[in-house]
């Protein structure tokens, strides 16, 4: 039997108030506010919980329990809502390379959605970190694309698109895809690797983000950093398991599980080097 999302309970979850329609307005502010309320975080990898991809298991996690969690289980949910709503929606899988050479064959490792409507295609994409897209992207490329946030472009060359973001007067590529539809078979692929390889940076580090109106948080193991929207960014570091968990709570309004070894796997995390 097919699972049906509540979707009146997503809504709640995400404080959304307003019209619920398939068109640009209603994506566009679901978006939004969905990383306003839903904080992109990495606790269950990091404590060596498996990540499951059934939406019963991520209604529960995100919307029930007051947690976060990462790209496929952020876009898997969304991927529903939106298709309770009656967009047509299609996953995609992208090589990220955020902060790394763009000529580097990374994995394929983030899930991001196509979405038709009115006879255009759009992206959205509510589970991409510190960088997430506050908003959505008509599939064009080389024009600039407001956002909640920063402004954003989609690049094309030879079918292989890349989105980038307008950081500090200098575009920077987020990650390199193409529109071949994905199965979810693909998706559990790439998560069982991101939360099980061992090199997986997921594993070993705190990557916590949340994106509300006029800033960003992030959380990098002990680095706590707000990025003020066209101001100055403010960092601190944490010293204690205790503060960590204190910052996990009241800045990225995350319940975070009651697990036995939790404050000693934070209190392990390496102090930033000086």
């Amino acid at each position: 039997m097919t699972h049906a999302i509540d979707l009146p309970a997503y809504l709640r979850r995400i404080g959304y108030t307003g019209e619920v329609k398939p068109d640009v307005a209603t994506l566009r502010a679901l978006a939004a506010a969905h990383v306003a309320a839903i904080p992109f975080e990495n606790l269950d990898p990091f404590l060596g919980v498996p990540v499951v991809l059934e939406l019963p298991r991520l209604e529960r996690k995100l919307i029930e329990h007051g947690r976060g969690g990462y790209c496929f289980e952020h876009n898997f949910l969304f991927r529903e809502v939106l298709r309770t709503i009656g967009y047509p929606v299609t996953g995609l899988i992208a090589r990220v390379l955020w902060q790394r050479d763009e000529s580097e064959i990374t994995a394929q490792s983030h899930m991001l959605l196509r979405v038709e409507i009115e006879g255009e295609s759009w992206l959205a994409d509510v589970g991409f970190g510190g960088m997430v897209l506050s908003g959505a992207l008509r599939l064009v490329p080389g024009i600039e694309q407001p956002s909640a946030h920063e402004p954003y472009r989609l690049l094309e060359d030879n079918g292989q698109w890349r989105m980038q973001a307008l950081v500090r007067g200098q575009w920077w590529t987020l990650y390199r895809f193409d529109l071949q539809p994905r199965e979810d078979i693909d998706y559990v692929v790439a998560n069982h690797y991101t939360s099980t390889f061992p090199q997986s940076h997921f594993l070993h580090q705190l990557t916590i983000a949340r994106s509300v109106p006029g800033r960003r948080l992030s959380l990098r193991s002990r680095d706590f950093t707000v990025h003020h929207l066209g101001g100055e960014s403010v960092r601190r570091t944490l010293g204690s398991a205790e503060e960590i968990l204190e910052v996990l709570e009241r800045e990225f309004q995350i319940q975070v599980p009651r697990l036995s070894h939790l404050l000693a796997r934070f209190d392990a995390l390496p102090m930033p080097a000086a």
